[in-house]
C-alpha cells in the first residue's frame, strides 16, 4: 500500500467535495435545460404544424382554381390527424481534464437531447364526402354564421350567391351572377351594392323572424302526466277566472335580411312572412328593403340562392379569362358605397413567380396567385380569407337553433 501525505489526502479531499459539488450543479442544470427544452420544442413544433397545414389548404384552393380555369376536375387532400411524440433527454457524467496537477482534475460534463417522431394521417376527399362537401349547394344557417362575423355583405354575395331572384309582374324572375349573362349579372350587382350600402351606415340587419301562437285549453281536461308533457313544450299559464290554461309557443321561421327591425312588425305581419318563406328551399337567402326605411328609396324583395363550394371554384377559374367581371355602377337610387370592386376576388395568372405576392402555386406552366399589390389588397385578402372559411365549412353542418339576432354592420 503507498502512503500518502496529509497534504495529498486533503488535495484529494478537496478535488472529490469540488467535483460532487460540479456534477450536482450539472446535473440540476441538466433538469433545468430540459424543463426550459420541453415546453420551447413543443410550441415551435405546433406553431409549425399549423402553418404547414393552413399553407397546404391554402396552396390547394390556388391550385383549384388553377385547374377550374382549365376545365380540370378539382381535388382535395386534408390533413385528419397530427399525433407527434417527443423524447426528451438529459445526461451528466464527468470527464479527466486534460489538464491539470497530476491529472486527477475532473471536469463535469451533461447535455440534453430531443427526438420527434410525427405520424400525420392524410385523407383525400372522395366518394360521398366530395358530394357533400364540394357539390351541395351552401345552405342559409351558414351564410348568416359568417354574415355575423363581420364580412363585406357585398363579398359573401358575390362569392357566394349563384343568382337572385325577385318576383316581376306575378312570375319569379332569376338574374344569374355570371358576366356573360349581361343583364342578369347587372341586376345582380345592383342589387348587391345596394344592400352594401344600408350595411355601411348599420341599418341592414339578418334576423330568424319569430311568431308567438297560443292556445287556450279548460284546466279539468288536463291530468298530472299531461301537464308535465305540455310544461316541457309550451309556456302555461293558468287563468283563475275561468279556470284555463293559456298555452304559448315560439315559432321559429327563416333569416330575412332587412332594412328594418322585425321586431317593430305586428305579430300579424311576422305570421304572413314566417309563413312566405318557411317553404323556401334551405340554399336560398330571403331579403325584404321597405320603403320608409333607409334604403327603402329602391325597394327590393326576394332571396338569393347559394351555390357549392365547386362553382364557386369554378367562377373564380373562369373570371380569369372567360368570363370576367367588368364594373356594374350603382342603381341611381342606391346611396353612395364604400367599395365596388371589379373582381369578387382579383387573380393573376403570370408566367414567372410574382415576388409580391402572398403565396403562388404553378399549373401547367403558370403561375397563380391573389392581388396584393394594388388599392384593393385588403379586398382580395378577405375574399381569400372567406373562401378559406367557406371550405372549412363544408365540414360540418350549422345548427339553426338558439342563434341570437343581430345587427349586420361593418
Amino acid at each position: 500500500m503507498v502512503g500518502l501525505s496529509v497534504s495529498a489526502l486533503m488535495t484529494m479531499l478537496l478535488r472529490f467535495t469540488s467535483f460532487a459539488r460540479l456534477t450536482l450543479a450539472g446535473a440540476f442544470y441538466s433538469l433545468t435545460l430540459s424543463g426550459c427544452l420541453s415546453p420551447i420544442t413543443l410550441n415551435r413544433a405546433v406553431t409549425a404544424y399549423d402553418e404547414a397545414v393552413t399553407d397546404a389548404i391554402s396552396k390547394q384552393l390556388l391550385i383549384n382554381i388553377a385547374r377550374a380555369h382549365r376545365h380540370q376536375p378539382i381535388h382535395f387532400t386534408g390533413v385528419s390527424n397530427i399525433a407527434a411524440t417527443f423524447d426528451f433527454r438529459v445526461n451528466a457524467g464527468a470527464t479527466p481534464a486534460l489538464t491539470g496537477d497530476t491529472g486527477m482534475t475532473l471536469v463535469p460534463t451533461f447535455g440534453g437531447s430531443v427526438a420527434e417522431n410525427p405520424t400525420i394521417s392524410i385523407v383525400p376527399i372522395e366518394g360521398e364526402e366530395f358530394t357533400k362537401r364540394l357539390l351541395t349547394p351552401f345552405q342559409e344557417t351558414k351564410f348568416v354564421l359568417l354574415l355575423r362575423q363581420r364580412f363585406d355583405i357585398d363579398l359573401m354575395l358575390r362569392l357566394m350567391m349563384q343568382e337572385l331572384r325577385i318576383k316581376q309582374d306575378g312570375r319569379e324572375v332569376a338574374f344569374r351572377n355570371t358576366p356573360s349573362d349581361k343583364q342578369g349579372y347587372e341586376m345582380f350587382r345592383r342589387v348587391v351594392t345596394h344592400l352594401s350600402a344600408i350595411q355601411d351606415q348599420n341599418q341592414l340587419y339578418a334576423e330568424p323572424l319569430i311568431s308567438h301562437r297560443t292556445w287556450t285549453i279548460p284546466a279539468n281536461s288536463v291530468s298530472a302526466e299531461g301537464f308535465q308533457s305540455l310544461q316541457n313544450e309550451y309556456l302555461l299559464t293558468y287563468n283563475q277566472k275561468d279556470a284555463t290554461y293559456t298555452l304559448q309557443k315560439p315559432i321559429v321561421g327563416r333569416v330575412l335580411i332587412t332594412n328594418y327591425d322585425p321586431d317593430t312588425l305586428s305579430p300579424e305581419e311576422r305570421e304572413q312572412l314566417i309563413y312566405e318563406t318557411q317553404n323556401g328551399h334551405v340554399s336560398d337567402v330571403s331579403f325584404d328593403i321597405r320603403p320608409g326605411h333607409f334604403g327603402g328609396e329602391y325597394p327590393l324583395r326576394g332571396n338569393f340562392r347559394l351555390r357549392s363550394f365547386n362553382t364557386i371554384l369554378s367562377a373564380l377559374g373562369r373570371g380569369l379569362e372567360e368570363e370576367r367581371e367588368y364594373h356594374v355602377e350603382k342603381d341611381p337610387r342606391t346611396m353612395p358605397v364604400e367599395e365596388n370592386p371589379v373582381h369578387t376576388i382579383e387573380l393573376v395568372m403570370s408566367d414567372s413567380a410574382p415576388s409580391d405576392a402572398d403565396m403562388s402555386v404553378k399549373f401547367h406552366g403558370k403561375h397563380y396567385a391573389v392581388d396584393t399589390t394594388g388599392p384593393l389588397t385588403r379586398w382580395n385578402r378577405k375574399g381569400f380569407q372567406l373562401l378559406y372559411f367557406l371550405f372549412q365549412m363544408t365540414v360540418s353542418e350549422v345548427p339553426r337553433v338558439g342563434v341570437p339576432s343581430i345587427t349586420i354592420a361593418k
